[in-house]
């Protein structure tokens, strides 16, 4: 049998004694500190208790804050890093979408300039205009000189319409699918184009040299042979049977220079075209007044007329 323990009357161990009288003491001990310490100052009977420990501890404490300290700053380095990247991210796609505004302001600035030109076109010549877009040049190895625009069947552009631009006429449409179209310029060597004087009256036909550089010629032949054009003359579209290839009254170019073949006793007049063809952006393809199919249509009246693709 094991040795029974001793227990008082209150069933309390005596083992357990001792850890009150602990605990009793510690609150005692508590309680005359803070009453010692209640009016502190240097007075305080537990002041040099208090400096002495400050001056034994304090060292361990600014070590142990110094070796602390840079571990404790690495989330809100963390967070400033983040935040900076983000900032930096932020101000690098602003300043890219300012730079791409300057470096387009000058194409947004010619191409607004273009439609206006349209516009008044459309007004001063009582047409109504497809607005279009040249995306592509002819090839050289086709022998003709053609552009692709962006406006096809689904505006309403179909073969055998005027082409132009605010200068003057560019060409006609020879093909055109549901997107794009071609145009074959009038300065071609196979484009052939009824013009009048503007001076005169007279009529005859203009033929392309097949140039579009900066050097781009047209031929004038007269129909009345005895009639001599004069340098500066302005020639304009004769216009076609209803207005299909070409439409009445649109500037081609300016008579430079008036030139004989012995073999002919007609003179033949030199015309530059008043279209830059090497600069071609935006041009305007002739419809029918009643048009409204696709992009907007500018209408003689200056006004833009829009609907959906048929």
């Amino acid at each position: 049998m094991g040795e029974k323990r001793w227990r008082r009357p209150d069933g309390l161990d005596k083992s357990e004694r001792p850890r009150r009288s602990v605990l009793v003491a510690l609150v005692l001990a508590s309680a005359t500190l803070i009453t010692l310490d209640y009016h502190g100052g240097s007075d305080s009977p537990v002041e040099p208790v208090r400096r002495a420990v400050g001056e034994g501890f304090g060292p361990v404490e600014g070590t142990t804050a110094a070796i602390i300290r840079p571990f404790m700053a690495v989330p809100d380095f963390l967070r400033s890093t983040d935040n900076l990247r983000q900032d930096v991210a932020r101000l690098e796609s602003q300043n890219a979408e300012l730079r791409r505004t300057v470096e387009t302001s000058d194409l947004d600035r010619n191409r607004l300039a273009e439609l206006e030109g349209l516009t008044r076109t459309a007004r001063s010549t009582g047409y109504s205009l497809v607005p279009a877009h040249v995306i592509a040049m002819g090839s050289r190895q086709s022998f003709s000189q053609t552009v692709t625009i962006d406006a096809g069947t689904g505006s309403g552009v179909h073969a055998d319409m005027t082409v132009l631009n605010n200068d003057g006429l560019v060409g006609r449409v020879v093909r055109s699918t549901r997107t794009t179209a071609t145009v074959v310029l009038v300065v071609d060597s196979d484009s052939v184009v009824g013009g009048r004087l503007g001076s005169s009256m007279e009529v005859g036909t203009l033929r392309g040299r097949g140039d579009t550089g900066g050097q781009s010629r047209l031929d004038l032949d007269l129909v009345d042979d005895s009639v001599v054009a004069n340098r500066g003359d302005v020639v304009t579209t004769w216009g076609s049977e209803g207005g299909a290839p070409y439409v009445a009254g649109i500037p081609i170019g300016r008579v430079t220079d008036i030139y004989s073949s012995p073999r002919e006793t007609s003179r033949q007049a030199v015309v530059e075209p008043l279209v830059d063809f090497t600069s071609l952006d935006l041009v305007g393809v002739v419809v029918p007044g009643n048009e409204t199919r696709g992009r907007g249509v500018i209408r003689a009246d200056g006004t833009k007329a829009r609907g959906g693709t048929r």
